[in-house]
């Protein structure tokens, strides 16, 4: 059960207590956001690399199968 402040002095406090808390808050979500931006920057690399990866075998299974069909003609 929470406490209702009784005057003005003790509003302005919890208001304070509440503002301390977002700034709080707020500085915690800045640093998880730039972790999660570092981390996102190197799974960039990695996933470019396995896109060249299915790409260049997707071309080259290509490449076969126009060969087979030529070489049927």
């Amino acid at each position: 059960m929470e406490m209702e402040p009784q005057t003005e002095r003790e509003h302005i406090i919890s208001i304070q207590g509440h503002i301390t808390g977002v700034k709080r808050e707020l500085n915690n979500l800045k640093d998880d956001v730039q972790h999660v931006h570092k981390d996102v920057e190197k799974l960039g690399g990695k996933i470019d690399k396995i896109y060249w990866v299915v790409l260049s075998t997707v071309g080259a299974v290509g490449l076969i199968f126009i060969e087979t069909l030529l070489g049927m003609v």
